[in-house]
């Protein structure tokens, strides 16, 4: 296909936040996450996609829709589930785990819990090109709920007065773009002969958390074994919402076990075997996903209390994915914060970092291997859609058709299916399932939108996930 071809096919294609799309109207009586089940440890807790969509749909039929709960991970380092009804145009979102503070001003307790039903409605019209993608693509309006963090009533921002929303894609097999999000501010702590503002984080409001979800996904780690690469994306509230984007190789075997011969960075903190994904071993919970203890780090990390590490006390959460024939594991790094006890804090815990990896397996790619358009979100809280076409990429905005910015693939690197990548700076790609990531070291697209920035962090390296909706 031409250029222009391939460039018309995305945008008309791309929607919004992160993935592929479909959508519903106004809200009524929301139902809760409780939908058909597989049968056997292939799909998890998750239903399979469901079937006798025609052709050329996007998305499930819209009565159909509400039958899948898509299990999945945010940038946030929240496991979430999520289930929309298309035909009463309402949503169900749970946090199953979460590091993001219930109340601004707080570290704890955390959304991990709580459920929220709110309204959904779709884009309006001429935001998106053809009536089949904004029949997929839904705006979340305020959810509500009640905590059992503190037991009070949870909510989320309206559609009104709200310029960046969450919007979730729904598509075939899979659905992604952004989960609410939150303001996080903390004062620090105040700790005699020591000073005040310990653990200082500055206010900074995110307008969604980028999200992916698997309308199936798998308990058998016997799926799992084998090579992957993987791109990781991290951040610290506490170390002023600094972020490291980076890749890692990483075997695991038929346990779940992993291995890595990784050189990593005297700053990351990888787990005995080199891994940076996972630390201790994988261990099954009652909600389908695998939970590790003990997760690696690789931001710096703020320490308390100050004499004596704290370590490591966060999770990572791994999710099998199951796409395309393809297993892509989804590894969600969840920050644990226990301030201790005051004065002195002496038995804190502290290890805030939370963010997500996605893995792909190692098998070789050539050029024009995964050439296609991808709608998705990323690190800088924007839509974006993405055009990879042999040795050149370019990042679209969706609104404008208008390209951003263009980068160069490299192909036949040392690790099989690992792609180098040559925007604003250096970073890597991988592809699996029909599903995409890409890190760079440096600024793409204009960095962090406005209103989900601050002062101190104009630009961090670029992260991004998508899905590919046209070839």
């Amino acid at each position: 296909m031409s250029n222009a071809i391939n460039l018309g096919l995305a945008m008309a294609l791309a929607t919004a936040p992160l993935l592929v799309a479909c959508g519903g109207g106004k809200a009524d009586s929301p139902g809760t996450i409780d939908t058909p089940q597989c049968s056997g440890a292939s799909c998890g807790v998750q239903g399979p996609p469901p079937t006798g969509t025609s052709a050329a749909a996007l998305c499930p039929a819209t009565a159909d829709i509400v039958k899948t709960t898509y299990l999945g991970g945010a940038g946030s380092g929240e496991v979430v589930q999520v289930n929309i009804d298309a035909t009463a145009m309402t949503y169900t979102l749970k946090w199953l785990e979460s590091p993001i503070p219930l109340r601004t001003g707080q570290v704890t307790p955390t959304r991990a819990g709580t459920q929220i039903t709110g309204a959904v409605i779709h884009p309006p019209a001429g935001a998106l090109p053809t009536a089949e993608q904004t029949r997929c693509a839904f705006i979340l309006g305020a959810g509500t709920g009640t905590a059992p963090g503190d037991g009070q009533p949870y909510t989320t921002p309206d559609f009104v007065n709200n310029p960046n929303p969450p919007m979730i894609l729904v598509g075939l097999g899979v659905a992604g773009g952004g989960i609410p999000g939150a303001t996080v501010q903390f004062d620090g702590l105040t700790i005699p002969l020591v000073g005040s503002g310990i653990g200082k984080v500055p206010s900074r409001h995110f307008d969604f958390y980028p999200f992916l979800g698997f309308a199936s996904t798998t308990t058998d780690l016997t799926k799992l074994a084998g090579t992957y690469n993987g791109l990781l994306y991290h951040l610290a509230p506490s170390g002023n919402y600094a972020t490291v984007a980076t890749n890692t190789v990483e075997t695991f075997d038929a346990s779940g076990a992993c291995t890595s011969s990784n050189t990593a960075n005297p700053n990351y903190s990888p787990n005995a075997g080199g891994c940076l994904t996972t630390g201790n071993p994988l261990t099954l919970n009652s909600n389908g996903y695998f939970d590790s203890q003990l997760a690696p780090q690789i931001v710096p990390q703020f320490q308390l209390p100050l004499i004596g590490a704290s370590g490591k006390s966060a999770t990572a959460h791994m999710i099998l994915g199951q796409i395309n024939g393809a297993t892509v594991p989804l590894v969600v790094r969840t920050g644990s914060i226990n301030l201790g006890t005051a004065p002195f804090h002496l038995d804190a815990k502290v290890d805030d970092e939370s963010g997500i990896a996605m893995l792909a397996a190692a098998t070789p790619l050539a050029s024009g291997g995964f050439d296609g358009g991808y709608a998705g979100a990323d690190s800088n809280f924007r839509n974006t859609a993405t055009l990879i076409q042999g040795a050149v990429g370019t990042f679209i905005n969706p609104s404008t058709s208008a390209p951003e910015d263009h980068f160069g693939l490299t192909y036949g690197l040392q690790s099989p299916g690992l792609v180098g990548v040559q925007g604003s700076g250096a970073g890597f790609a991988i592809a699996s399932g029909g599903l995409y990531a890409i890190a760079i070291q440096g600024t793409e697209n204009g960095g962090i939108a406005p209103t989900s920035a601050n002062a101190d962090t104009p630009s961090t390296p670029y992260f991004g996930i998508g899905a590919q909706i046209s070839k």
